[in-house]
């Protein structure tokens, strides 16, 4: 994730208005409330099998997916070329932001 972060740093910037210190700090805070796994506690046949879905849409998502999969959690993701091919595959654990609003505003609603 932190090597995500930074590839698209600029395109943060942009897109939250802030400066590199503000940003460098909002990231600071973010990674500080966070839990990063090993990578390599997911078992090979969980890597081999999240090769075999993302080598059609983004290789470089495979991790991602692993993750999701070994923590048998949901993708949330921004990637609208991954989103759109891991529906197309009718992989069921991935929501885009919209959707994750849509559930939190039903959630404050009960």
């Amino acid at each position: 994730m932190r090597m995500e972060i930074q590839k698209h740093w600029e395109r943060l910037k942009k897109i939250s208005n802030l400066s590199d210190k503000q940003l460098q700090v909002s990231y600071t805070q973010t990674l500080s409330r966070l839990k990063f796994i090993n990578e390599e506690i997911i078992p090979v046949e969980t890597w081999l099998a999240s090769e075999l879905i993302t080598k059609e849409i983004d290789i470089d998502d495979t991790d991602f997916v692993a993750l999701t999969k070994f923590l048998k959690a949901t993708l949330w993701t921004g990637d609208k070329v991954l989103y759109n091919g891991l529906k197309r595959l009718e992989f069921k654990k991935i929501l885009n932001t919209a959707e994750l609003l849509a559930l939190r505003t039903i959630k404050r609603e009960k």
